[in-house]
């Protein structure tokens, strides 16, 4: 295997002298490459802290800096390399001062070749024999790691034979983040490859694959605070599409603050992750926040249930009542969310109520042709959905087809239902795109119809009614600014305010001092 170059720094102020140690020696055949020249003290110190040479050539007496100073300024920023010093000084104070600082060699000028050439041969065996050192820890880390990593995951008890301090496992504050792709049929990056560039020696975050998820566990204060700049990006704006982070879905559990904790955190990301299935649309992440109270039980999902759904659908489908459909399966989506039931059993809870419904309707409008697909491919199109709210849009589209087959068509009674709807759920992220199929409209079509019926568009009339909530929040709660913003709708409080100050030319706080 090919040895690495030794890269050295050489600082001396006068040019001749620089001159005469580049050909001194053959560098290159002796293992050693010359990354970089200095003429004084200061300018040395930054080049030893952006270069970071394995060694420096250093004279003792130069401008500006004195070359002791300079080692010592340079290992107390942590640089960790050799030093030759240069002198054409003999005293022996001078060697004292730089054997404290951990000096490989003291040579006078001038150079002696052979001289030169022994220190160099001493101290490229050493770095060698570090470096050999470094690769024999890290193999042995790497096979050694994932076994320890996965009983601190799985909460198994310290190991005392373990020095988890050397494995770099010792840390103040964990965080366990589960990573799965958004789409199961895309992969682009992994949220560790992400990190990784960033991440030197794995010094803030390790990775492993357990339960068949990619599992990272964020180690310090700064990954931490790194993470948590990372879901502020996704709160505030979203994932920018086509971005690696677009294809990325995280589940995070609490920080813990002791290496026994660490599977407690990993147990919360994992449960978020079996919970998917109830996130929103183009919703990224799920937070430990989120899950649902250790109080809440399984229901009992039987035909009785099943009944009293059906039996409520197929009365509002028959009365035309589409808002009363859309708040009987809101209502139902609240309910499946807190249970504690798996989501195999949801499904088909949820494929005996449609299909109930479509017996009742097909039984008492025989006569007409109400295009529902097989029972077949509606529980196999069921199934095969990841998410509730996929299912729920199914409902939707579906009975409104129903009520337009069996005659209520009018575009005035279903503006009216596209109005209640959104007075009912301004606080999502609503869009012409999602709210369109809802009611058998196309988005393009819906939006002109808002311009027609309304006077403005359906983003200008969604921020009326998201503002027209803040102002009575703000004059009957003591809610702050920032709480009223997201539950309103406004995910960007910055953007929140804006909105506002347009509507009212004064900012939230303002309008509440003026109203006290």
């Amino acid at each position: 295997m090919e040895q690495m170059l030794i890269r050295v720094l050489i600082a001396d102020d006068e040019p001749i002298v620089r001159e005469g140690l580049r050909c001194l020696v053959e560098w290159d055949a002796l293992g050693f490459s010359i990354c970089g020249e200095a003429a004084n003290g200061e300018d040395t110190l930054e080049k030893i802290e952006y270069l970071q040479p394995d060694l420096v050539l250093l004279d003792i007496r130069m401008p500006k800096l004195s070359g002791t100073q300079l080692i010592e300024k340079a290992r107390n920023a942590g640089y960790a390399g050799d030093f030759i010093i240069l002198s054409g000084y003999s005293e022996f104070k001078y060697a004292q001062t730089a054997i404290r600082f951990g000096v490989s060699f003291y040579l006078t000028k001038p150079i002696d070749e052979d001289e030169l050439t022994k220190a160099l041969l001493t101290i490229r065996e050493k770095i060698h024999r570090q470096v050999h050192m470094k690769n024999s820890y890290r193999q042995y880390f790497t096979k050694a790691k994932p076994p320890v990593l996965t009983d601190l995951l799985t909460g198994r008890e310290l190991n005392p034979a373990i020095n988890y301090a050397e494995m770099g496992l010792l840390h103040p504050v964990y965080q366990v983040v589960i990573c799965e792709w958004y789409s199961p049929w895309f992969h682009s990056y992994s949220f560790a490859d992400l990190l990784r560039v960033s991440n030197r020696d794995y010094s803030f975050f390790e990775q492993i694959t357990l339960d068949s998820y990619d599992v990272v566990l964020l180690k310090g204060a700064y990954a931490l605070d790194k993470f948590r700049s990372c879901l502020r990006h996704y709160e505030n704006t979203g994932p920018q599409k086509g971005s690696p982070l677009d294809g990325l879905f995280l589940a995070y559990g609490p920080a813990v603050h002791h290496p026994e904790q660490i599977g407690d955190s990993y147990s919360a990301a994992k449960e978020l992750m079996e919970r998917r299935f109830f996130c929103s649309e183009n919703q990224h992440v799920l937070s430990y926040e989120t899950l649902p109270e250790k109080t809440a039980a399984l229901l009992p999902l039987d035909m009785e249930a099943s009944n009293d759904y059906s039996e409520r659908l197929l009365s509002y489908i028959q009365a035309y009542n589409r808002r009363e459909v859309f708040s009987a399966l809101e209502e139902l989506s609240r309910m499946l969310y807190t249970c504690q039931n798996e989501v195999s059993q949801i499904k088909y809870f949820l494929s005996g109520i449609f299909l109930q419904v479509k017996q009742s309707v097909t039984a008492l409008y025989s006569r007409m042709e109400i295009p529902f697909a097989s029972n077949a491919a509606i529980i196999e199109l069921i199934e095969n959905k990841r998410y509730l709210y996929e299912i729920m849009r199914y409902f939707s589209e579906q009975f409104e087809m129903v009520i337009r087959a069996i005659g209520n068509n009018s575009s005035d009674s279903v503006f009216d239902d596209i109005l209640y709807y959104i007075s009912q759920n301004y606080s999502q992220s609503l869009k012409l795109e999602t709210i369109a199929p809802l009611f058998g409209y196309n988005s393009s079509y819906l939006g002109k119809l808002f311009n027609q019926k309304m006077g403005q568009n359906f983003n200008s009339y969604l921020d009326h009614v998201r503002l027209t909530e803040a102002v009575r929040l703000l004059d009957e709660t003591t809610m702050k600014v920032y709480e009223i913003a997201e539950q309103v709708g406004y995910k960007n409080v910055d953007y929140f305010h804006q909105k506002f100050r347009k509507q009212y030319e004064m900012s939230p706080a303002e309008y509440r001092r003026r109203g006290r």
